[in-house]
């Protein structure tokens, strides 16, 4: 239902003031005649909540009324809709989700961890309700790809989701492409530029793709969101020596997560999803996806291929979701939280990585003496892995050598095999590194 004739400004709670917080601020008071006239009503903040009261963020709070305690915003006549920005998948941002969305409140978050491990029971409790469940702002920020995927693609049966899901990730993976730098460096550097937290795991260890992907996969396929069954693997392994590989190769090197879906009966059947550094053919256009740029590739049947692209994090771009957000609310266009009611998706089944079938790059650096080229060869021949190239560089002493080799086609079971037959050996010296090729 679309209320046009809303006149009413819509009151909003904003629980949270970080950098999003203080984005959503600015952003309301500098087009808000426009998002006005668009929304059909002012959206006005009119309380607002977050764990320092004195701490300075850029913006001038005193229009807005502080309220110590954010579990009270749920009951509050006077608050049409809360946002949620202070993040953490349980604890305070997840109460104060149950107590809005049980008191029949409409609720706006940008918390990717909370919806991926709390998503399907938040949903029910809206559809319960009939009332509002919205994040926009919790994947890839300011790009519309729940509301790209949710209603621009609802026709389409889609094939496969994928995409650069992490800014931090694709900063450091690009900045070592094109300086040569180490990943230590780089990370360094991130973190000094505020790129990267100053304890990175959840972003290089791609946790915080894993959630997102969860997300998405939920939506495009409507089955139930697991995330502990999205394979996960960052980036902290990958060296300059792998990115200089796979240039000469013709590719890049990215964070990809994907999720792809097929019929259980099948030999690959069920819900494949995986976070992983890929090599990304340069002729595909996730390869030029540079910086802390996001983008994401869904495959329609009818529509063929989406391409979302823009900045996936920031106060801006993310403020800019948020309140999107709240535009659909004062219209009143809003429906089930993952594109369908709840009972509707299909329960979670994945699908087994080993029979899908593709190449791979696999890189390991071991001792500089005779027979370690045939050994590696040995454990490929017979785990059934064909080669269709092998690469040995120089070395010293302290490093070894590196040797990459790149797999024709076949299935992944065989390159976990492969690994499996080296495992133990006293010519590696460290444990090898996989990184598959997007097709």
């Amino acid at each position: 239902m679309t209320n046009l004739h809303r006149h009413a400004p819509l009151r909003v709670a904003l629980v949270g003031l970080g950098t999003v917080g203080g984005g959503v601020i600015r952003l309301l008071e500098t087009n808000g005649a426009l998002i006005a006239r668009r929304a059909g009503c002012p959206i006005q903040i009119v309380a607002i909540s977050a764990r320092d009261r004195n701490k300075d963020r850029g913006v001038d709070l005193s229009p807005y009324e502080w309220v110590d305690d954010m579990t009270t915003l749920a009951a509050r006549d006077d608050v049409d809709v809360v946002v949620e920005l202070i993040g953490g998948a349980d604890g305070p941002a997840l109460t104060l989700a149950r107590q809005c969305l049980n008191a029949g409140k409409p609720f706006v978050t940008a918390n990717k961890a909370m919806l991926a491990h709390h998503g399907l029971d938040l949903a029910r409790l809206a559809e319960t309700g009939g009332i509002a469940l919205k994040y926009e702002a919790a994947v890839a920020g300011g790009i519309p790809v729940i509301k790209g995927m949710r209603e621009g693609a609802a026709a389409n049966e889609i094939s496969r989701v994928y995409g650069i899901l992490n800014g931090t990730c694709n900063y450091i993976l690009t900045t070592m492409e094109k300086e040569g730098r180490s990943f230590a460096d780089v990370l360094k550097e991130a973190q000094d530029l505020g790129f990267a937290e100053a304890d990175p795991g959840i972003d290089i260890d791609g946790v915080d793709a894993a959630h997102k992907l969860s997300i998405l996969a939920s939506l495009a396929f409507g089955t139930e969101l697991d995330f502990d069954a999205v394979a996960t693997t960052g980036i902290r392994h990958v060296i300059a020596a792998d990115i200089a590989e796979a240039a000469a190769l013709g590719y890049r090197i990215r964070l990809v997560g994907m999720a792809q879906n097929a019929p259980v009966d099948g030999p690959d059947g069920g819900l494949f999803q995986r976070v992983h550094p890929m090599l990304v053919p340069l002729d595909h256009p996730l390869a030029h996806v540079d910086g802390s740029l996001n983008a994401v590739v869904a495959e329609g049947n009818f529509v063929g291929r989406l391409f979302f692209q823009g900045r996936g994090a920031g106060d801006d771009p993310t403020a800019s979701a948020v309140v999107a957000d709240l535009i659909d609310v004062a219209r009143d266009e809003y429906g089930d939280a993952f594109a369908m009611p709840v009972a509707a998706l299909t329960p979670h089944q994945s699908a087994d990585a080993g029979a899908r079938l593709g190449r791979a790059y696999l890189r390991f650096r071991v001792k500089d003496r005779p027979g370690v080229l045939a050994e590696i060869a040995a454990a490929t021949r017979d785990a059934g892995v064909s080669i269709e190239s092998m690469i040995q560089r120089g070395a010293n002493q302290e490093d070894g050598v590196l040797v990459a080799i790149v797999t024709h086609a076949g299935a992944e079971r065989c390159v976990r095999e492969t690994l499996e037959r080296l495992s133990g050996s006293d010519s590696l010296l460290e444990a090898p590194m996989v990184m598959h090729i997007l097709d």
